[in-house]
């Protein structure tokens, strides 16, 4: 964007469908290792125009090395970066962090102390022209609330205050792209809720393309237009949120993503058959007809299952664990096959630890299923070690 063009031409472009939207990043093949410890392997990712991107995943993932090599604060051993068509990174090219036109909001916002708000915000803002650049940051402090701030020091502003101020600076000189590195970890928990509604709304309305990173979930799913799910390295499942969440490709996605428990079944004809009964075909999602006759495992997560209370052949197992979680309680429940499901109920009902109950799968939606091989196998070692004791 050209020097001096204020927040309300971009506002214009407020409303873009991402997903046809064209490609700003594209990352391809990324490789980076640290001494002898490979972070990154053959990672590649596009990111559109507009989206608010989450790289979701467990500490030591490599998310948050993924996002320093798009900033330019790392180089890659392997692969490429292009922003806008150019490549930044790879091919033998490396443009430093400062012209990559990248704004970054760290941890700890990392605000200067000296300086008020307005001139935090002001601080990449030394080329513009005196009033093009306090007609920015005017902009800037409006859009997040802070008007009222802007002579008050990064001491006088609470920790929300703190981190909307820091997300101005980053949008102060109209960066293509915002990386967001945890921008939540340092605020407690009622003020995150907020806050990720209140950044979302921020990032729409400049239109700028975000890449967050974070390891929690509840943040990745209610701020992203996409998901990028990644364990080791690499990305095992980038969709929206609502895909990765009830259409998971991996067991890893299923767990990492909140509780998750694996029922286990048997595909025949127009059903699976199951602990808990028969789940119909049309019930399971995409479950192809190859898989007739063959052992699967359903996902199913606390809301898709209910447990009441009963007694002699109704009941499918005992409570082995309750946890009140306020507006929910959530029980873990052993089946007189060994298995374990969780579900979730309303605060006011009430199971006792080791009581019987009656299980039951009442989702409302397609559940996700992912083909058992280990039953086979170990059916396979089972006999192995018969004919073994046979010959002995």
């Amino acid at each position: 964007m050209a020097n001096g063009q204020l927040l309300t031409t971009t506002v214009t472009e407020r409303g873009r469908d991402p997903t046809t939207a064209p490609t700003v990043l594209e990352l391809d093949g990324i490789a980076k290792r640290f001494g002898s410890e490979d972070v990154i392997g053959d990672l590649s990712l596009t990111v559109r125009d507009g989206e608010i991107l989450t790289m979701l995943g467990p500490s030591g993932c490599g998310k948050t090395t993924t996002l320093r090599l798009i900033a330019g604060l790392e180089k890659p051993d392997a692969g490429r970066v292009r922003l806008q068509d150019e490549t930044v990174a790879g091919d033998g090219r490396f443009v430093p962090p400062e012209e990559r036109g990248v704004g970054v909001v760290f941890q700890d916002f990392a605000l200067f102390p000296h300086l008020t708000a307005r001139e935090n915000v002001a601080f990449g803002l030394q080329d513009w022209s005196e009033p093009d650049r306090a007609a920015r940051v005017d902009d800037l402090l409006e859009l997040v609330g802070l008007a009222d701030h802007d002579e008050d020091y990064p001491n006088e502003l609470s920790g929300g205050q703190q981190q909307r101020i820091a997300l101005a600076r980053s949008l102060a000189p109209e960066p293509e792209m915002l990386l967001l590195d945890e921008p939540f970890s340092n605020l407690d928990v009622d003020l995150r809720v907020e806050m990720r509604e209140e950044v979302r709304r921020i990032i729409k309305e400049t239109g700028v393309t975000a890449i967050s990173v974070t390891h929690d979930q509840e943040e990745a799913l209610s701020i992203s237009d996409r998901v990028a799910v990644m364990n080791d390295g690499d990305i095992e499942q980038i969709d929206t949120p609502q895909q990765v969440f009830q259409q998971p490709e991996s067991r890893f996605v299923a767990g990492f993503l909140g509780h998750a428990s694996f029922l286990s079944g048997d595909v025949h004809g127009d059903h699976v058959d199951t602990a808990l009964g028969r789940v119909l075909r049309e019930d399971v999602h995409g479950l192809a007809h190859q898989y007739d006759g063959t052992a699967v495992d359903l996902l199913v997560r606390p809301d898709d299952v209910t447990a009441a209370p009963a007694e002699g052949p109704e009941a499918d197992g005992r409570v082995v664990y309750r946890r009140y979680l306020g507006p929910t309680v959530l029980y873990r429940v052993e089946l007189d096959g060994g298995e374990t499901i969780e579900c979730m109920h309303n605060h006011s009902d009430r199971i006792d630890l080791d009581e019987r109950v009656d299980v039951r799968v009442t989702a409302d939606h397609e559940l996700a299923w992912f083909p058992v091989d280990h039953r086979e196998d170990a059916e396979a070692d089972a006999d192995a070690d018969a004919v073994s004791a046979g010959a002995d």
